[in-house]
């Protein structure tokens, strides 16, 4: 998993990079492992984590939810093992989940569930 891995990286940020760029919310976040990239969960409407190892071949990814310090491996669709990463190791604590509380539609639960 070495070549998959940098543990030198830091994040690309608090919130997922394209949900950023466009406005949008997500549930929860997941860390690329290889290069840093914050993107939103398959549980997301928009699943950006997943989709930026489809597009990078970065397949392994990190949970980037405070107290989470699970991997995943999107090509195995299973858990993972991995070392420390670059601090941050999550989103700030008091960021809302889903978030950010100011995107978040009032039947945000209703959404996820349709998707």
């Amino acid at each position: 998993m070495t070549a998959e891995v940098d543990p030198t990286v830091p994040p690309s940020g608090d919130g997922c990079l394209e949900c950023d760029e466009s406005g949008g919310w997500w549930f929860h976040l997941r860390r690329c492992a290889a290069c840093g990239h914050v993107g939103c969960c398959d549980q997301s409407l928009s699943r950006h984590a997943r989709a930026h190892a489809a597009e990078t071949g970065h397949p392994i990814i990190r949970s980037y939810e405070p107290g989470e310090d699970w991997f995943y491996d999107f090509r195995t669709d299973d858990y993972a093992t991995g070392p420390e990463l670059a601090p941050p190791q999550s989103h700030p604590v008091e960021q809302t989940v889903p978030g950010p509380a100011e995107r978040v539609p009032a039947n945000w639960q209703q959404q996820l569930m349709r998707r």
